[in-house]
Formats: structure tokens, sequence, C-alpha cells
């Protein structure tokens, strides 16, 4: 066993052994509790309790006599510890003579009742501490660090919680901290056996040279510390109140129908409620985009907004804004509506740009290779309007300040997308054209004729009908008056055959056979796909009774009981 108090000895110790649980110090046994008696036997009959391997060594004798002169002869014991360790313990001599040991307060003097105790049992007693596995013997209590006194400050102690940030206090002192090479101002290294002064020893110098500016310093930075603390703490506050309003809040909102500032918002195609809201937020139509969101949302037809411009008031609720843009007092877009003719459709720009009459038809008439047209739709001969056709029917944003050019190339880009989206270039050979113009050229003409879906699959057949060579019915004639009123400017019924008929011109069909040299007005997604998917019927004429609905027959004798009847209405 190489508990404290005990060691490897020849025989186990017993707990009734007197000296049971302490070896004492330099080897000597002490009892607990007794007082060693003059004639008292050592229970182990005087018998060393050494190890028998163990070399008889020589310790720091304390005081003892070592030549036996009076009577105690202490073996030499533990050389090595001696050569390794007693040149470097530099113990506070205490005014003693350098060199020499200082006294040892546990020796054997004359009053130490315990003085006697070897000579007393009778001679040497083991020191269990010189076996090979037992541990280093401890520290005598005059070389033991002086325990902390307890703090009347009512502060806690250095055991109690106290942080040496906060303490102010890192155990040491500037002038007492160590220079590069590890060693104090006397050249002995902290760490050596020798320096055995306890660190509040070494914190008595000097103290008073730097603890103010110790405490200015340690100040300051527990003021950083609150001030990030509570910096912090404000940031955390104020980005959770940021994120409850936005998760929680209702959103910032303008209250009435707007401050009677106008102002025009152009909002793009395919927008949706944020991107909308964006354009009324920039414009100072809205206060915050979440506000229109929900009033969009609110409104059963708040989904129903479309792109264009706008005619809006600034500081506006959201919900009077969505009420607003769903009528069509606020609507300021251009719209155009399937079937309309290129020359409508410059004067509309015109006077929406607020230019001179004639600036748009200008810009067409010069320009028209510079807007964006497709490949397909250059290079035809006679053709009146090389855009026709190509401004396609739906709503523009167009507004003062656009230049005419802008707004040919919206209305071109979009056309050009249609066409391609319904595949009119990679169909129009199945359907016995030369090439896609050829194919709006007919849809232009199914919108200009009918008036339904319906109407415009057979008025396709007609005309597909009427084109095949050979055909005994019109030979090849289309004779529809849409043609004429076109060269013409015009959208009459009550035409007669002789003005039809006589009148030289390449758009009128009835006087030259085939298709027109392009397209007479600008046709809508309905007619284009009418003209793709023509009927099967046998279809070769048609007439409007009331203007308003066709009715189509397969010969001319059908065809002329109709026209008798629409003739006779007119009389009456």
């Amino acid at each position: 066993m190489t508990e404290y108090g005990r060691g490897q000895g020849s025989e186990p110790w017993h707990p009734d052994d007197p000296l049971y649980g302490d070896g004492g110090w330099g080897g000597q046994q002490t009892q607990q509790g007794h007082h060693a008696h003059p004639g008292q036997q050592s229970p182990y009959g005087g018998r060393p309790q050494h190890h028998p391997q163990e070399p008889q060594q020589h310790y720091d004798t304390g005081g003892w006599d070592t030549t036996g002169q009076n009577g105690y002869t202490q073996p030499q014991q533990y050389p090595q510890y001696d050569q390794q360790y007693a040149p470097q313990q530099q113990y506070d001599t205490g005014g003693w003579p350098a060199g020499s040991h200082s006294p040892d307060p546990y020796a054997a003097g004359p009053a130490d009742p315990y003085g006697q105790q070897n000579g007393a049992y009778g001679g040497e007693q083991a020191d269990h501490y010189r076996t090979p596995d037992a541990y280093p013997p401890p520290e005598p209590p005059g070389r033991r660090r002086a325990e902390p006194e307890p703090r009347t400050d009512g502060g806690p102690g250095p055991d109690e919680g106290e942080h040496a940030f906060f303490a102010g206090d890192t155990g040491e002192d500037e002038d007492d901290r160590d220079d590069e090479g590890g060693r104090d101002d006397e050249g002995d290294r902290d760490d050596e056996p020798g320096d055995r002064r306890g660190r509040g020893e070494r914190r008595g110098r000097g103290g008073n040279r730097g603890g103010k500016e110790k405490k200015r310093r340690n100040g300051v930075a527990c003021l950083v510390v609150v001030l990030v603390l509570g910096g912090g703490t404000i940031g955390i506050s104020y980005f959770g109140y940021q994120f409850y309003k936005d998760r929680f809040g209702s959103a910032p909102d303008f209250a009435g129908d707007g401050n009677g500032e106008q102002v025009t918002v152009t909002i793009p195609k395919g927008a949706g409620g944020y991107v909308i809201g964006q354009e009324l937020k920039k414009m100072g139509v809205v206060k915050s985009v979440d506000a229109f969101v929900a009033a969009q949302a609110d409104n059963p037809q708040g989904n129903t907004i479309q792109d264009g411009v706008y005619t809006l008031q600034k500081e506006m609720s959201a919900e009077s804004a969505v009420a607003l843009m769903l009528s069509p007092k606020s609507r300021s877009n251009l719209i155009i509506a399937e079937g309309w003719r290129n020359a409508y459709i410059y004067e509309l720009i015109d006077q929406r740009l607020e230019v001179e009459e004639g600036t748009t038809a200008k810009v067409a008439k010069e320009d028209w290779e510079k807007l964006g047209l497709p490949d397909w739709a250059q290079g035809h001969e006679n053709v009146k309007d090389p855009l026709e056709g190509f401004l396609f029917p739906s709503s523009y944003g167009v507004s003062k300040g656009q230049k005419p050019e802008d707004v040919l190339k919206r209305m071109v880009a979009q056309a050009a997308e249609s066409y391609e989206k319904l595949e009119v270039e990679k169909k129009a050979e199945s359907l016995g054209l030369e090439n896609p113009w050829q194919l709006v050229t007919v849809a232009s003409m199914v919108q200009a004729e009918g008036t339904s879906h319906s109407d415009f699959r057979k008025m396709a057949e007609v005309i597909y009908n009427r084109l095949e060579p050979g055909n005994t019915e019109t030979n090849g004639m289309l004779e529809f008056d849409s043609t004429y009123n076109y060269i013409k400017n015009q959208s009459k019924l009550d035409l007669s055959l002789k003005e039809l008929r006589n009148y030289d011109n390449p758009y009128n069909t009835y006087y030259y056979k085939g298709l027109t040299p392009g397209p007479i007005g600008n046709p809508g997604e309905d007619a284009i796909k009418g003209a793709l998917n023509p009927t099967d019927e046998g279809w070769y004429y048609f007439i409007s009774l009331d203007g308003k609905t066709s009715e189509f027959t397969k010969t001319n004798a059908e065809h002329q009981k109709l026209v008798d009847k629409w003739n006779a209405s007119r009389k009456n």
C-alpha cells in the first residue's frame, strides 16, 4: 500500500498499532493521540521497517547530529533527491546566513516531546516513503502555500465564483511579470521548486504602483462589455420588433383616396401582385407593397388587374388603389381590338403620345424595316403597309413622352411572338399556302368577315375552297367585300356589284383572283386558330343577314336565295 501514512513494510499494518496512520516527517512515525514515553518498546522489536532492498540513503537531517556525538546517528539517505532538488530549493532564510539551512520547525529540539521518539523506541524507525513505488514525500508545513485569508468586505472569495477579469487582479503586477527569458528580477524562474513564495507574497510588491492603472483598464473593459451587451440587446429588440411587424402586424398604408396629385403608372405584362405593388410604391401611390397585396387578395376581382397604363393619385390607401385600377376610369392603356387596321391604330398612337397627326404613320412608312418584322414578313410586292397584320391586338401602355417607334416595336414583337407560339410558319404549307405571310393574310380576312370562332373556321374553309385550282363555283375568285373596303379605308355593307367589279386594285378580290398582296387588318388569336384549323364541310358561300351572324351554303343557287332574302329585308 502507498497511501499517505503507510508504506510497504515487511509486515502489514494493523489498525490497533499505535503508530498506524502517521509516518511523521523525515522518516519519523508519530502516534496519533498518544505521547511517546521513555521505556516503551517498539511493537516491531526494534527492527527497521524499511524495504529490504532499499539502500540506506541520506535526506535533509533537519538538525540531526550526523557525527553520533549526541548519541543519535541518522543514516545517509536519498542522495539522488539531495542532488536534484537541494541546490534549487531556496527557502526564505528569515535572516539566516546564506548557504545554511533554516531551522526546520519539525526538527527535533529540546522542547519537542517527540524529539526522543527514536531513542524511546529503541532504534530508528523505517521511512516508508523511501520505497521505489512510494510517492515523493509531502512538503513540510513551512514550505506549503498559505491558505487564502477569508475576505471581510462581503465580496466573493477566490473560490466563490469571482473571475479574474472582474476582480481586477491577475495575480501579479506589471513590475513582477517575468521578462522574455521567463525569469524574474533575481534571475530565478517562477516555476522552479526553489521559488516557493505564493502569488500573494509577490503581489504585495509594487502593488500600489500599478493598482490605479489596472483598475482604470478593468473599468474601461467592463464599460465596453456593458456597451456591447446593451447594443446587442437593443439590436435584438429592434429586429425582433421588425420581424413581429412583418409577420403579425398590419402593413403600413395610407388613408383615403389620394392627395389629388395624379400620376401615370405603367404595369408590365404578366406582372403579379408584388410587381404591381412595387410599381405603385415607386410612384408614391401606395405606402407599402404588402398593403397592396393584402388589399388585392381581399378584393374578389383583385386578380383581374391587367398590364397597361393607369392614371392614379399619390398617397392612396391600398384598398382604394385596387378599386380604381379595376375601374375603366383609371385605364390609360391603348387597347388594340381584333381586326383594326393600321391606319386607325396610327391615329390612336399620335393622340396618346400627344404628337402631330401623321407622325406615327410616317415612322411606319419610312422605318418599317427597323421595327422587328420576321424575315418571312419582308420582301413582298404591292403591299400597301408592310406592318399590316403585325400590330397585334392587345393592351399596351402608351403615354406621353414615349417615342412612336418604341410603341410600334412592342406591337410588332407581340405579333411575332404570338405567331411563333401558334406555329404559323410551320403549318402554312400544309394548308396549301406558299408561306406564313399568306396565312396571316387569310386570318385577317377571316377576322374581317366572321363574328365568332365557329364562323372563323367555316370562313377559312370558304377561302381555301375558292383558292383551290379548277373549282367551278368561283373559278379562283374570292369576292370579299372587306378587301374593297380596306383599300378604300371604309366599312360599308351596301356595295353594288358594278362598283365592286370595276375598281382596279390588287387588294380588290372582285377584280383580281386569289389573295390580296398582304393582310387587310390585324387578326386576333381566335381568328388565327380558325385559319389554322378550318372545317371540311364543302362551304363556298356565306352571307350575314343581320350583320351579326353568318349563314353558309355550298352552291351558288343556295347562296342566291339568301341574297334575295337580304335585299327584301332592306326594302322593308
